[in-house]
């Protein structure tokens, strides 16, 4: 799947507006795992959409995987590890994957780095991307063993674009966002 820009080409009346990248099924996209989305309609990303701010993105779907496609988790090779998350997985020290054990690593690196590149390409420095995702969570992941277990960790895109210093906030910190936006400004 190519990055979806939603109208990404708004401007205001001081020039070009700058640019949110947004996990896709927080517009609404079918692109989850599950062949669902996670629709998000809050006020303010009403208003971003509309202003063209807006840049969506799934990065397991750019990645190359399907949807639906199994769950899958970020699990760590050696206990303890100084390293967890999506900064792990970047470093080898932990990999994706499904609970059928399938290593889906590559996919989730390769949508890492779309989504970045679209970022550098579209000078995006600020993201809004699902919660508790191996690939977009910005604060907790799943602890690897399939439990529905939340440990503190970012997924792989989060942990690259936060590498990049771009700021990644989730669906439930849209007012964090917001003021950061404004700074911006």
């Amino acid at each position: 799947m190519k990055p979806i820009a939603a109208n990404s080409h708004g401007a205001g009346l001081h020039g070009t507006l700058d640019k949110i990248l947004i996990s896709a099924c927080l517009l609404g996209e079918a692109v989850r795992y599950d062949g669902k989305s996670l629709l998000c309609e809050h006020p303010l990303i009403q208003r971003w959409l509309q202003e063209g701010r807006l840049v969506a993105v799934c990065p397991e779907v750019s990645g190359g995987l399907t949807t639906p496609r199994p769950p899958a988790e970020i699990i760590v090779h050696t206990e303890p590890s100084p390293l967890n998350g999506g900064q792990a997985v970047l470093t080898g020290a932990a990999s994706v994957q499904t609970q059928g054990g399938e290593d889906v690593s590559a996919a989730f690196m390769n949508g890492a780095q779309d989504a970045l590149k679209l970022c550098q390409q579209q000078r995006i420095s600020l993201a809004l991307l699902s919660a508790r995702s191996p690939s977009c969570g910005n604060e907790h992941i799943y602890n690897g063993q399939f439990n529905k277990t939340l440990i503190s960790g970012m997924g792989v895109t989060a942990t690259l674009l936060t590498q990049a210093g771009i700021k990644v906030f989730n669906q439930f910190q849209i007012e964090a966002l917001a003021q950061q936006l404004n700074r911006t400004r």
